[in-house]
């Protein structure tokens, strides 16, 4: 293994975990769904995720670092769609006669990737920081594309094992809230973690 890869793999993974606005979903969506539901939503997260690592390839995620009105657009978005997802979800029913895991598992797979997909591209800060993360981590004379391919490829695999962790401490802790108060109440606090997300998004200026 390269001193590149000793660096990156910690330090890659370190990010991971980082407990952000979609980690933050794993872990409800793992409470409220179960744990496979909670992982099958986050393809949309590895989704928007893959499309970054590929812009900052290419070199157009540096278009961010020079647009203001398209930085400040996507930062909008996203502020707004995390704001509208912890409302959502701060009224969210949890009474006992609510569909059951089941059902809903099933009727929602598709809402869950989409929010999860959603939360990751509308922060254009997640893509400010592939551009400026991996590019660390190439080796100067070697194909850039490769690399950036081999380094994107390992962060996806990282973030789905950090995926799996947040969703099983999710569905660890959903069986712990038996009863509708304790669901309502970790609802309520999940929400105002995402809310606070979006207002800190909301008021974030484009990196100097």
């Amino acid at each position: 293994m390269s001193i590149a890869w000793a660096l990156f793999i910690p330090s890659c993974f370190a990010l991971n975990m980082a407990p952000g606005p979609n980690n933050l979903l794993s872990v409800n969506n793992a409470a409220r769904f179960g744990f496979a539901a909670a992982c099958i939503g986050t393809l949309g997260r590895l989704i928007a995720f893959a499309g970054m690592i590929a812009l900052a390839g290419s070199g157009l995620a540096l278009v961010l670092l020079t647009s203001a009105w398209l930085f400040t657009a996507i930062k909008l978005v996203g502020a707004m769609y995390l704001i509208w997802t912890a409302i959502r979800l701060w009224t969210a029913n949890t009474s006992t006669d609510a569909p059951s895991p089941d059902e809903v598992i099933k009727a929602d797979l598709w809402k869950l990737m989409r929010q999860d997909f959603l939360i990751a591209a509308g922060n254009p800060k997640a893509i400010l920081l592939f551009t400026a993360f991996l590019p660390q981590f190439v080796v100067v004379g070697e194909p850039l594309g490769q690399q950036f391919t081999q380094l994107g490829a390992a962060f996806l695999i990282m973030e789905c094992f950090a995926i799996a962790i947040y969703a099983f401490a999710g569905a660890r802790l959903g069986r712990l809230l038996a009863g509708e108060r304790a669901k309502r109440l970790f609802n309520r606090g999940c929400a105002a973690l995402l809310g606070s997300a979006g207002v800190g998004l909301l008021l974030s200026r484009r990196p100097a």
